[in-house]
């Protein structure tokens, strides 16, 4: 991070409704930043946050941060079908650029950005907010230790009832958490995928969605989102051949558990019954409770002074968006598989 002697990095944001003001309280907040400007068409949007950040300027005018020569980087926290149209106009300018997720809506809008952001020399990064979750990372270290030995599945939920949307179906809205981790901890993209959904509430918009990745590795995935479900739940687990682990983001004081529950050699006994299993120890690991938000405008703070980003990158939320799009390829066949390049 920058020393007391550094320049701050000075962030703009565009787009102050529904995840907006929690970004601009994070940047407000983040040592080495300052919050230049904040943005939005709607005066009643801007008026939330009137007055929280002196020193930070109010604009109706996007032009106004683009202009600004001082102005290091913008974060984009508009809806979603403007992320490739406003980043395009960030990275033209010269700025470092934190898009919300997904990057942009479809394959060939993200790649651009991201080639348009190298031939720049400027930073990208995406809002796959998960990533930078102390447990989650916790986890990560895990699966890359070899603790819960070769990773043979995994599974993620993530429920609510209500907040639905009519520009996105539940795959856009909620999945690209869930898929932005699972290429995290399989440090692979899939081979296949498929999906299969129902639109109950709006036609054309699926409220629910069953996903299915299957890694060249032999790894599976299954994601379940859900805005027409009776619980809330926020759950990503792991089974791999040597331990298990559960992370629940609704639990306020166990949020990962990690099982000494295995599979064995295979041996079979008299009667020729199987026997693969065993079992062990229940811990639940301390870690930290930095806000995950902080942890991520702190990263991209110091991907800026760095000139490059390690985590949730501009090649990760391109990454997060060709499964996406193949997903949504699959939800329109009825759930038939579509096969991915493999990288």
């Amino acid at each position: 991070m920058s020393s007391g002697s550094e320049q701050p990095i000075r962030v703009g944001i565009v787009g102050l409704g529904y995840w907006g003001p929690n970004l601009a309280r994070a940047l407000a907040s983040t040592p080495g930043c300052q919050l230049a400007y904040a943005c939005d068409l709607d005066a009643g949007n801007r008026a939330r946050i009137e007055g929280r950040y002196p020193g930070t300027v109010l604009t109706d005018r996007f032009d106004d941060l683009l202009e600004d020569d001082t102005l290091d980087a913008i974060v984009v926290a508009t809806g979603a079908p403007s992320h490739y149209a406003i980043g395009r106009r960030v990275l033209e300018a010269g700025k470092h650029a934190l898009i919300e997720k997904p990057l942009a809506l479809t394959v060939e809008h993200a790649r651009e950005l991201v080639e348009l952001a190298a031939a720049r020399d400027r930073v990208l990064m995406v809002g796959h907010l998960l990533r930078f979750h102390p447990v989650f990372e916790h986890l990560h270290e895990l699966t890359q230790s070899g603790k819960l030995g070769r990773m043979l599945y995994l599974y993620t939920n993530r429920l609510n009832f209500g907040k639905v949307r009519a520009d996105e179906n539940a795959l856009w809205s909620l999945a690209p958490h869930d898929i932005s981790l699972a290429l995290a901890l399989a440090g692979e993209r899939p081979a296949e995928v498929s999906a299969r959904g129902e639109a109950f509430l709006r036609p054309g918009v699926e409220d629910v969605v069953f996903g299915y990745l299957h890694f060249p590795s032999g790894l599976v995935a299954h994601l379940h989102v859900s805005w027409l479900d009776p619980h809330k739940r926020r759950m990503l687990t792991v089974v791999g051949s040597e331990g298990m682990a559960v992370f629940d983001d609704t639990e306020a004081d166990r949020k990962l558990t990690v099982y000494e529950k295995a599979s064995s050699p295979s041996r079979f006994d008299t009667w020729g019954e199987f026997q693969a299993l065993r079992t062990g120890d229940v811990l639940i690991p301390q870690v930290s409770n930095s806000e995950p938000l902080i942890q991520e405008t702190k990263a991209f703070v110091a991907a800026v002074r760095r000139g490059s980003a390690t985590v949730a990158s501009g090649d990760e939320g391109l990454a997060v968006v060709e499964v996406l799009t193949a997903l949504q390829a699959s939800l329109e066949q009825r759930g038939a598989p579509i096969r991915l390049d493999s990288q």
